[in-house]
């Protein structure tokens, strides 16, 4: 299964992390906690758009708790 990997930052300035399959499906949403060296757990969603060219992720934020929601555009994904 080939995954592409979405980054964003809260507005509590976490780096959410969110890695999609090829059905642009959330597999796994995670922080990067830099300071502690760990992940922390961020539940993420994924919806796509009518045109199918955007997709909707929204997360979780495990470190402040609020419901961040970001935009990306599906041509510019690269899976791996």
């Amino acid at each position: 299964m080939k995954i592409a990997r979405v980054e964003s930052r809260c507005e509590c300035q976490a780096q959410l992390v969110a890695e999609l399959d090829e059905a642009r499906v959330v597999v796994r949403g995670f922080v990067n906690d830099r300071a502690r060296g760990r992940e922390l757990l961020a539940p993420a969603n994924a919806t796509k758009k009518i045109d199918d060219k955007q997709v909707d992720v929204g997360w979780s934020c495990p470190v402040c708790t609020r419901n961040t929601l970001r935009t990306f555009n599906v041509e510019a994904l690269a899976y791996h």
